[in-house]
């Protein structure tokens, strides 16, 4: 099979989809935290924690759409921790965010540890299942594609609608834009810069939770040791690919799903003449690219890293 025809296959749109899926809603709320002014570096171990707590939940009896909303609620409480210490206390953003990556991964593997100290391999969970929409699954090329996905990658599609509506055409986005550009003017509204910048970060850091639910509610059917794999930080990247736009973060998760389903298919065909290790760091190689090609010139918040402490100018 020669490049063109990997290209052109529904299997292998299929798959980019699904593979992109997790990073649809990390990249949506890293954009959200970005957004009001807040780096938010614990994604990695939120996404450890989401893909822990939700798998733990259906494990315990909860089913699966409550398995996500616990996940979420942890995501929320890791955004919280960042939150306070980086809003009300100014401490460094980036400092804090890599020290809820490294609490939220090392409580997510403690956590399970102690709940099974003998286990060996991961007890199994019935995952999210696709879905088979009738007529519509049957369509040639875009069944396959779009509607033989599970209910958590039609999540996520929904979730950039979602996140770009209320940031585009509802005063909370105006008022969260504003306090990541010019929060004087938002406390100059009689706005609380704290609690949107708060709020912001919580509602991110729950999306970042529900990116690693994926993976143990759906890709998978359990929680094992790096499963996140570095996801966290190429949705880090792919937010400033995106330039903080909803609709272009969804082509940056897009193309590097299909950059790593693709790697996957062309190491099948070569495999046996190069190395493996070229084909898993491609995709890795491109989404750089990628990012320099367009993060020139890109339109940052201005206040982004920039902390903020009511009564100073």
């Amino acid at each position: 099979m020669d490049i063109l025809q990997i290209l052109l296959t529904d299997s292998f749109w299929a798959a980019s989809l699904r593979i992109a899926t997790p990073l649809i809603f990390g990249v949506l709320g890293a954009l959200i935290c970005e957004k009001s002014g807040v780096l938010n570096l614990g994604i990695e171990g939120i996404f450890a924690a989401g893909a822990m707590a939700g798998w733990m939940a259906v494990w315990l009896g909860a089913g699966l759409w409550g398995g996500l909303l616990v996940a979420a609620l942890v995501g929320a409480f890791f955004g919280l921790i960042h939150a306070i210490l980086t809003v009300p206390l100014g401490l460094s953003q980036h400092v804090s965010g890599l020290g809820v990556t490294l609490f939220a991964t090392s409580v997510s593997y403690f956590i399970y540890r102690t709940a099974l100290p003998n286990v060996s391999s991961p007890p199994r969970i019935e995952p999210f299942q696709a879905l088979d929409i009738p007529i519509l699954s049957d369509l040639p090329f875009i069944g396959p594609v779009l509607f033989q996905q599970t209910a958590m990658t039609w999540l996520a599609l929904v979730m950039v609608v979602l996140v770009w509506y209320v940031l585009s055409r509802t005063a909370l986005g105006v008022a969260i834009k504003a306090v990541g550009d010019n929060p004087d003017s938002v406390d100059a509204q009689g706005l609380s810069v704290y609690g949107l910048r708060i709020g912001a970060v919580m509602a991110g850091s729950a999306l970042m939770a529900l990116g690693g639910a994926f993976l143990t509610m759906s890709a998978f059917d359990a929680f094992f040791f790096g499963m996140v794999n570095g996801r966290g930080w190429v949705c880090i990247a792919l937010v400033i690919f995106a330039s903080w736009r909803p609709g272009k973060a969804l082509l940056g998760a897009l193309l590097f799903g299909a950059f790593d389903a693709f790697q996957v298919r062309l190491q099948t065909e070569v495999g046996a003449f190069v190395p493996g290790q070229v084909f898993l760091m491609a995709p890795y190689i491109l989404s750089i690219l990628a990012l320099v090609i367009a993060a020139r010139g890109a339109d940052y918040p201005r206040a982004l890293l920039t902390p903020w402490f009511k009564g100073q100018r």
